[in-house]
């Protein structure tokens, strides 16, 4: 039982590719991620973009600063080939990657993508050349390109270029809107200068990054009314927590509501102990919720009020929840729709059997004062009541018996993983 959302139509933009995976066009918004390793540690960065791709990061990105760095890349991707994963690796290039691929053009072989930041690509005179290198070795060796401006390394003789046209204006915009303009205007010149050079339309995707929700949307907004390349959205330090999350689902969903975004990365600050994937889950999650892509069975659950004085129905939940991730890798392998499945895990009788009733599997447990049974519900009827302490193990073995039946085994897919 799923539901279905009326967004409106995604802002029409060349398809890219890189590596087997599609942005832009009519593919489906591709989550990316970023390693915080140090690429030249090998096996510690392939571990890495092990854990993210298998978290659900459809897209890696790695540092690529000094020479070892760039060396470490083909090895990286060999590594990641023996572990039978095959993930698009992006470079991350500041200041110096035109000298790195020079001396070490093999990295430029092994990635599927460089990322380009027009603000500290070079200074004066050098920028330009040094730009075109980059772009040389991106058509050299057929890579697509993303052009990331960020604000806090806007190409300054650009703002310098801005300001004096901005003062000579009638009303001129006040720092905030000329910050806005320069930062479009640097990623649009900057693709106009790689067509020019010899990329292909279709190798280009435009990222203008900022850490203001309101800037952020204020930007895309303009970006996406100005071209049609597909457009990498994400704050560029969205921060720690919840404030890091709020911030991040506050500004992409605006524009994914809007159809403007064809990639997206949550970009978290983890917190101590915490691993790196759990971007990657925020932004499923953000996805998955808003209606535009299923990844995992959605568990629903209620906050707990006044009735639900035990803690038994959160830890259900969480088990729940987390059981229904540690299995997806499985299912997914061969019981084809399973991510659109809905599990609700509801505390009291008051809103339980109804909200039961909406999901495709839903467990109503007692609360305070009602019979101590919790019926189960599946596809709106009802079809076991379950009692005593092993709640969450029967009804983790209800879900497993609904996701065979109602969703069996493909063939097609099996033979696919082979």
């Amino acid at each position: 039982m799923t539901t279905t959302t009326n967004l409106p139509p995604r802002r029409p933009t060349r398809l890219v590719r890189i590596g087997k995976i599609g942005v832009g066009g009519a593919a489906p918004v591709v989550i990316q991620s970023m390693t915080n390793t140090d690429t030249a540690d090998v096996f510690a960065t392939a571990q890495q973009v092990a854990e993210l791709h298998r978290a659900g990061s459809e897209i890696v990105r790695v540092t690529v600063n000094t020479r070892e760095a760039a060396a470490a890349v083909p090895k990286i991707k060999e590594r990641l080939a023996q572990l039978g994963l095959d993930v698009p690796l992006v470079g991350d290039f500041h200041f110096n990657g035109h000298k790195l691929l020079a001396e070490v053009p093999e990295c430029a072989e092994a990635l599927d993508k460089l990322r380009i930041n027009p603000g500290n690509v070079g200074k004066g005179a050098k920028r330009d050349e040094q730009f075109a290198q980059m772009i040389e070795f991106a058509c050299k060796y057929g890579k697509p390109v993303r052009i990331g401006v960020n604000w806090g390394s806007l190409d300054q003789d650009l703002l310098a270029r801005l300001m004096d046209e901005n003062a000579k204006r009638p009303e001129p915009k006040d720092a905030t809107g000329l910050m806005r303009e320069a930062m479009v205007a640097s990623a649009l010149e900057s693709a106009a200068q790689a067509e020019k050079l010899g990329l292909p339309g279709d190798a280009i995707v435009l990222s203008c990054k900022v850490s203001g929700v309101q800037d952020l949307i204020a930007i895309y907004r303009d970006l996406a009314a100005k071209c049609d390349y597909p457009l990498h959205l994400g704050l560029t330090e969205a921060g720690m927590g919840s404030k890091g999350i709020v911030a991040s689902t506050a500004a992409l969903a605006v524009l994914l509501q809007e159809g403007i975004g064809d990639t997206i990365r949550v970009s978290l600050t983890p917190e101590p102990n915490e691993p790196r994937t759990k971007e990657v889950v925020v932004a499923q999650e953000i996805l998955q919720t808003m209606g535009l892509r299923a990844f995992v069975p959605m568990v629903v659950a209620c906050p707990g009020c006044g009735r639900t004085s035990s803690s038994f129905f959160q830890e259900l939940a969480q088990d729940i929840q987390n059981y229904v991730r540690a299995k997806m890798p499985e299912w997914r392998l061969v019981h084809r729709g399973v991510e659109e499945m809905t599990v609700a895990v509801m505390g009291c009788v008051v809103n339980g059997p109804g909200e039961s009733k909406h999901a495709n599997l839903g467990i109503s447990l007692p609360g305070t004062g009602e019979a101590p049974v919790a019926p189960v519900y599946a596809d709106g009827e009802r079809i076991a009541t379950l009692r005593g302490d092993d709640i969450a193990a029967e009804f983790r073995n209800i879900i497993d018996r609904y996701v065979e039946r109602k969703f069996p085994p493909s063939t097609e897919r099996r033979k696919d993983v082979r």
